[in-house]
């Protein structure tokens, strides 16, 4: 347990990979800090999974297994149809729910409890500035006062603050890979589909579709995504983002009209490119970046087991340290990042798979995945892509300085 004399860990984002890092250091005596710049948790979002025997190994060593075992959903199938809805391809819970199938506001609220015993949260705030000394970093705040910690953690996701202040612009580790995506819940939406998960349309280069929720089938929630090149627009102005998803979907036939619809009363829309993080070094000095900050994919990149992973990695290695902060960043990159950028090339074909961008592609997507061969080698290609050798164990001495 964290004491006074403890090293202190400023992490910036209270979403998946912060408190889970937050959780690790507090149980091997460093004292956690979050910043979070929303004002609370951030509930719902879509479904996030875990496969694998590395997954499932870190969750259990994490203590989390059974939790989320109890708040599993138990997978998201996905059918495909065409304008009048006859099934096209339908696609098992296990493509994308893989072992354990939890929503992401569950998964988050979840870290957040476990962490909260030895963590200190910080919401409604952010980093404006680092500056680094020989003995820790000075940190300033838009709204606490300033603070010195012995190390600071970027865990604020694929357009990370922390990331641009330490390392450099977002253009210099973000590339593009040709898709946007969008969610919003339909909290009250008039007609549920009895199929279990998602059932949606495409057409070349677009998908729209809709899934019921998993607790209460009268809630439901849509997922669009579309090919475009970069766009311009302004991240936090959701009226400009819905403008986008008009814009893009105009026309279409299926239901596509009536979920279009429910855009200007959602309050809770996400809106992001599909895109990949590639950072040359993970750390600077006593400044370390984990997981979509690091190396992450918005969508299909595994970018919440992979989170989970290297923030249970990286508190291993700073616990086995001593002291040695650049020793500990160093193994920890050494080891992760080969297993990140494995998971990561999932998100360059999330994109093409979801929404093909011609006719023809639809066509083979469906029957190469409509046949049981097509599934299962994606399926085990998944296991296999998920795995981590030589997982490092946990010590239980808490550190010394």
């Amino acid at each position: 347990m964290p004491t006074p004399t403890s090293p202190t860990v400023l992490i910036s984002g209270a979403s998946i990979a912060g408190p889970a890092l937050a959780h690790r250091l507090g149980h091997h005596g460093f004292r956690p800090t979050v910043v979070e710049l929303s004002s609370a948790l951030r509930e719902g979002g879509h479904a996030v999974d875990f496969r694998g025997d590395t997954h499932l190994t870190v969750l259990r060593r994490m203590g989390l297994l059974d939790a989320l075992r109890r708040l599993q959903t138990g997978g998201s199938p996905m059918t495909f149809v065409d304008q009048d809805d006859a099934p096209l391809l339908h696609l098992p819970a296990a493509f994308a729910g893989g072992d354990i199938e939890v929503l992401r506001g569950d998964l988050s609220r979840t870290l957040h409890e476990a962490s909260l015993p030895t963590t200190e949260y910080v919401f409604g705030d952010s980093v404006t500035g680092l500056t680094e000394t020989p003995d820790g970093v000075d940190v300033t705040f838009r709204r606490s006062p300033p603070r010195t910690f012995d190390l600071v953690i970027g865990a604020d996701g694929i357009h990370s603050h922390i990331r641009r202040l330490a390392f450099g612009p977002e253009e210099r580790h973000v590339t593009h890979l040709g898709y946007y995506a969008a969610t919003w819940s339909l909290p009250h939406h008039p007609h549920p589909d009895p199929r279990p998960g998602s059932v949606g349309y495409n057409a070349p280069g677009r998908l729209a579709s809709v899934g019921t929720g998993h607790a209460n089938p009268a809630r439901a929630g849509a997922f669009f995504l579309f090919a475009s090149p970069e766009l311009t627009y302004d991240r936090h102005d959701p009226d400009a983002q819905k403008a986008l998803l008009e814009a893009a979907f105009a026309g279409l036939p299926w239901r596509v009209r009536e979920l279009l619809d429910t855009l200007p009363a959602a309050q809770d829309l996400y809106f992001d490119s599909i895109s990949r993080a590639d950072v040359p070094a993970w750390s600077t000095g006593r400044i370390a970046l984990v997981g979509d900050a690091a190396c992450g994919a918005t969508i299909g990149g595994m970018g919440t087991g992979t989170g989970i992973v290297a923030a249970y990695v990286l508190a291993t290695e700073l616990a086995r340290s001593r002291g040695d902060h650049r020793a500990a960043f160093a193994r920890y990159e050494s080891l992760l990042r080969p297993y990140a950028r494995r998971c990561q090339k999932g998100g360059d074909r999330t994109g093409p798979f979801l929404a093909p961008a011609t006719a023809l592609g639809l066509r083979l997507r469906n029957a190469t995945f409509g046949h049981p061969r097509g599934m299962a080698w994606m399926l085990k290609q998944g296991q296999k892509t998920a795995a981590l050798k030589n997982l490092p164990h946990q010590p239980d001495p808490a550190p010394r300085r």
